[in-house]
């Protein structure tokens, strides 16, 4: 066994698959970026997180942590949505590259033919890439002026009650701060309950909230600066009040659902948000930075079995 070694990786500059196959042309270059981007050089066991003493196996294959209370052997897949997987890290990192360079994302039928795999299998690769897509951490609320707006998605029966009130779709709430980030997530309803507890965890107290005339935004003016634009009046944009940052959001989501998954079950929509919201906060990204970060946020399993259980 050989202590393992710190090794220089360069970043990759990435514009188009072509350039994906050039950088990462073998699984030992996918292995050696993929230990860069989680590792920075320096094994850590998923074990016991040790770092102090890892033996490298295998021809680097493998790793064997020091530690004489764990002596588990590892790899850079262990505890990442690689792991159990059997496909090649070449594929993964064509599907990680797509997924996060698509404007409106990639069917699982359209990524099966383009990766040799079968629709089940991209199904799920998807899945397991926006997994890593979702924000991990909410630990600094919104700020400054933040839009607040609910949208209805899917439905599988044509015609009935649109809009607020449709039991034939599922409520989405999102929240997007003036030149920030975006937070969204499928809610049960928008009742003032349930809306006005998450603004409360989501966006700073003093804040400035601006939102339509729902009535469920009521009493927000407690904690926050409450504008208000009423929609049934035709307003719009009223001084600098309006939603049209969150409401621009929303069509995107739509445009990309209907336009390449067709159709997304609600007990999947979340999944589908957290695509959809990684992909606006990082618009400003260059693509090859964007495939970076979303490759170094890797970690966390989605088994197929978690997948398709009933909630």
């Amino acid at each position: 066994m050989k202590r393992q070694p710190k090794t220089t990786v360069n970043e990759p500059k990435l514009s188009n698959l072509l350039d994906v196959a050039k950088r990462f042309p073998t699984e030992e270059s996918c292995r050696e970026y993929l230990e860069h981007i989680r590792w920075n050089g320096k094994p850590i066991c998923p074990h016991c997180n040790n770092s102090e003493k890892i033996y490298r196996l295998n021809g680097g294959k493998l790793y064997k942590c020091g530690n004489p209370e764990c002596y588990k052997p590892f790899s850079i897949k262990i505890g990442t949505i690689f792991e159990d997987s059997a496909l090649p890290l070449q594929k993964w990192f064509f599907a990680f590259f797509v997924v996060s360079t698509h404007k409106k994302g990639i069917s699982s039928c359209q990524l099966a033919r383009d990766i040799s795999v079968t629709q089940k299998t991209a199904w799920h690769m998807l899945h397991r890439v926006r997994h890593a897509m979702r924000t991990k951490s909410f630990n600094k609320p919104l700020d400054g002026t933040v839009k607040c707006d609910e949208t209805y998605v899917g439905g599988k029966i044509k015609g009935g009650k649109r809009g607020r009130g449709s039991e034939n779709k599922t409520p989405v709430f999102g929240m997007v701060a003036r030149q920030g980030k975006l937070r969204t997530m499928p809610v049960h309803d928008v009742k003032g309950k349930t809306l006005k507890k998450i603004i409360s965890q989501h966006v700073a107290k003093g804040s400035t909230v601006m939102t339509d005339e729902l009535q469920s935004y009521n009493g927000l003016a407690q904690d926050y600066i409450h504008e208000r634009i009423s929609h049934l009046k035709k307003q719009y944009v009223q001084g600098g009040t309006h939603t049209q940052n969150i409401e621009n959001f929303w069509s995107l989501l739509k445009r990309g659902i209907l336009g390449i998954y067709h159709h997304v079950s609600p007990e999947h929509l979340h999944r589908y948000c957290d695509e959809f919201e990684h992909r606006y906060n990082s618009r400003k990204t260059e693509d090859a930075q964007r495939f970076s970060a979303l490759l170094k946020q890797c970690a966390g399993r989605l088994t197929y079995r978690q997948l398709v259980a009933q909630p």
